[in-house]
């Protein structure tokens, strides 16, 4: 008789190298399978969650596909406006199966509420077989292959974690309170607390043997309680596909809303932020078509003879903000490290901002000196301004790449700022495609990127989960450079470039009566 052993993990970097491993795969479901189409056995021996290997590509990438007719941001709203009345696990699984237009939502949650429990392990006799048959007949009516009906399990399988894991996660948010951030939540009190695998051969763990058909325990827990990057929505190279869409669902489904500038940073293509740094080159760039713009501060403080990152440009910023406030597009204001070290006061300048029309505010933790703020206190700026200001997108940038230190601390540091409250996180430096695609695997929130002429284009960018790419000083950089080549040019004799703005269409740039910068609510979610 052979013998197995249950081996159990809480550190983090166990957890994060078991979950690495390919040797150690999720429990098969009962070889004695089911009737196809019509039993909680065959569900679960036909899904993505319960397989490993080729299956389990073939049947991610439908889940994927399913997933990708929906963008979290049409999620949010369509959540947002459901009935908030009801069992979160009815409210979660309707609200997901009328976005994504299957038919008869409410019944399809009533039909859920039976399968989710055996699909998880429990026993639910036949009641819960019948259910998946009337499930499969709802959403697959007709004749079904093999092919059709994987596709159906898979649908089914996304409908059951909505139902528990996200439900789950509703549910302690509400516990925790209006103001606590859902990534705090997410750490403490996550909704999957133990994962299981078994080892499909031989392999070694963290110093430990573990033999095949051994079982693995992994208590996500108690590894986050000594460190900040989560592990509820799993690790590379199983990252939950439905992370985005869960954290979307949960956020509407608890009325918490979604601004119009957050809305572009929730959709399927990365939002191209240019970076002013007048109002005429944001009106201008607003003109172009472009949905938001940033300001930069090296052009702010450029243009008044001052250095960047000195702190020295405060009211020039907010002077910016309230010129930029007279417009019609939807702006972001790059503040440097918030201009003080006191978080009350950082949070009284972010009210300033907002009042004057910005939509979203950049806090930086590196500093003039090449060194980087302690997270403890850039997380406490971030927590300060949300508390203030709870309608101003707070993207919190670390330093780490653009400054060149503590490079390997990237996560941990955005994770704690994630947890302070921060909607979107910018690592400026970072252009390497296998470092953007560690840090989505990881990161709640939409990570922010620096365009790079070197690297990846946008559609790119896209694909690797990054949500919002901005141009810097770029813009502001080539517009010097443009003229002063053009004035050496006509000095030298030489040609013009061209391609010159009319001065009627610079003065047409000037604003009129403008309704303000946060009040636009026609972001498309696509």
């Amino acid at each position: 008789m052979s013998h197995t052993t249950t081996h159990e993990f809480r550190r983090y970097a166990e957890i994060r190298a078991a979950l690495a491993d390919p040797a150690l795969v999720p429990p098969a479901p009962s070889p004695l399978g089911g009737a196809p189409g019509a039993s909680v056995a065959w569900l679960r021996a036909a899904v993505a969650r319960f397989a490993s290997g080729e299956p389990h590509r073939r049947r991610r990438a439908l889940v994927e596909a399913e997933l990708a007719r929906l963008s979290p941001a049409g999620l949010h709203r369509a959540a947002s406006a459901a009935d908030g009345d009801g069992d979160p696990r009815t409210r979660v699984v309707s609200s997901l199966a009328a976005a994504l237009d299957m038919p008869e939502p409410e019944r399809i949650a009533r039909e859920m509420a039976v399968v989710a429990d055996a699909y998880f392990g429990e026993d639910g006799g036949t009641e819960a077989d019948l259910a998946v048959a009337r499930l499969v007949a709802l959403l697959a009516p007709g004749p079904a292959d093999e092919a059709r009906l994987e596709a159906v399990a898979n649908r089914i399988g996304l409908l059951a974690q909505a139902c528990a894991a996200t439900a789950t996660l509703v549910e302690a948010v509400t516990a925790a309170g209006a103001g606590v951030p859902t990534a705090r939540v997410l750490r403490h009190d996550p909704p999957v607390r133990v994962m299981r695998r078994v080892a499909v051969r031989a392999t070694r763990v963290a110093g430990r043997e573990i033999a095949e058909g051994d079982e693995v325990l992994l208590d996500p827990v108690a590894a986050q309680q000594d460190h900040p990057v989560p592990l509820t929505f799993g690790a590379p190279p199983r990252v939950c596909p439905g992370r985005a869409h869960a954290l979307a669902l949960t956020e509407g489904l608890l009325g918490r809303p979604m601004t119009p500038f957050a809305r572009l940073h929730h959709r399927r293509k990365a939002l191209l932020l240019p970076n002013a740094w007048d109002h005429a080159s944001a009106a201008a760039l607003a003109a172009e078509g472009f949905e938001a713009v940033g300001t930069t501060s090296l052009g702010v403080a450029a243009g008044l003879g001052l250095p960047d990152g000195a702190a020295a440009t405060e009211e020039a910023t907010v002077d910016l903000a309230r010129r930029l406030g007279r417009g019609s597009f939807l702006f972001s204001v790059d503040a440097e490290g918030g201009f003080s070290d006191d978080p009350a006061e950082v949070a009284s300048f972010a009210r300033r901002l907002y009042e004057a029309g910005a939509a979203g505010i950049n806090l930086e933790d590196g500093r003039a000196d090449g060194t980087l703020a302690p997270v403890e206190l850039h997380a406490a700026k971030i927590a300060a301004v949300k508390e203030a200001v709870p309608g101003l997108f707070v993207n919190a940038r670390t330093d780490t790449y653009w400054l060149g230190v503590e490079q390997e601390r990237t996560a941990g540091r955005l994770a704690v700022y994630e947890q302070s409250g921060a909607d979107g996180v910018f690592v400026p430096g970072l252009s390497d495609r296998a470092g953007i695609a560690a840090l989505t695997a990881v990161l709640l929130t939409p990570l922010n990127v620096l365009y790079s002429p070197a690297g990846p284009g946008i559609d790119e960018l896209s694909a690797l989960g990054v949500r919002r790419v901005s141009l810097g000083s770029l813009l502001y950089r080539e517009a010097l450079a443009g003229a002063v080549s053009t004035a050496a040019a006509i000095r030298d004799g030489g040609p013009v470039r061209g391609g010159a703005l009319p001065y009627a269409a610079v003065q047409a740039l000037a604003p009129g009566d403008g309704s303000g910068g946060r009040g636009r609510d026609d972001v498309d979610d696509r």
